[in-house]
């Protein structure tokens, strides 16, 4: 794992694009198109900023894969993944993506699963972009996180401390209107990318990250997993670090 300190958020966002950026054009210059993994929450505002305004990307050939979304959350609503993606990313290109394969919310998530699951089987996925939860999840694999399951997507329960993170973010008026379900990519789907792009800014994953980039491989602490992975870039912020020995 290959770890960046920086100042502030910006910069640190700004660094991982970058980063990503790059490697998503050697893809293209390889081969002549890419598949890549964008994630969203508040940890991505400035990755996805500077990345949607790195120049010389092709964005007509490369395919994206969503993350993960809530269980039965509307598009309409702010909180809503696919709402976020748009907002944040898609609509900011400069050129029509290649596919964007979106999580429905509003459909059997089962029956999402697999129809997403099926699409990106058929990838070799390049970069994926994600981030650490302060309860030190990737996706919305919680802990203890499965990282066995084969299945490129599964339907999981959030537990209180990721809940609690999404309300504090300021996605929901309440705990209670946090959905307690989400559609999450596996830890074995997001370790089979080639590279990844982890973004955890803010002193509230400082002992997330600590645990993540430090502490021994655990499904208590899924973001663990991503110290075994070949070719992963781990950006922070000075707060977030702020309890790394």
């Amino acid at each position: 794992m290959e770890i960046t300190i920086s100042e502030n958020k910006i910069k640190s966002g700004k660094r991982a694009a970058r980063r990503g950026a790059e490697l998503i054009r050697a893809a293209i210059a390889a081969r002549g198109d890419a598949t890549i993994i964008v994630a969203t929450g508040a940890s991505q505002f400035e990755i996805l900023e500077a990345l949607v305004a790195e120049p010389d990307i092709d964005w007509s050939v490369v395919t994206c894969f969503h993350l993960d979304e809530y269980v039965s959350i509307p598009i309409t609503h702010r909180a809503s993944f696919r709402r976020y993606l748009w907002e944040r990313f898609v609509s900011k290109l400069p050129l029509p993506l290649k596919a964007f394969h979106y999580l429905d919310a509003e459909v059997d998530p089962e029956l999402e699963c697999a129809r997403v699951g099926e699409l990106i089987a058929q990838e070799s996925v390049d970069v994926a972009f994600i981030g650490i939860g302060e309860n030190g999840h990737v996706a919305f694999n919680d802990p203890p996180a499965d990282f066995e399951i084969k299945k490129p997507y599964i339907v999981v329960d959030l537990d209180e401390a990721c809940r609690q993170q999404q309300l504090g973010e300021g996605w929901f008026p309440s705990f209670e209107a946090v959905p307690t379900q989400a559609v999450s990519m596996t830890v074995q789907q997001i370790m089979k990318t080639a590279s990844i792009i982890c973004t955890a800014p803010d002193e509230r994953k400082a002992e997330a990250v600590a645990n993540a980039s430090q502490g021994p491989v655990t499904a208590d602490v899924p973001a663990s997993i991503l110290q075994t992975h070949g070719d992963c870039h781990l950006y922070l912020d000075e707060p977030a670090a702020s309890k790394r020995s």
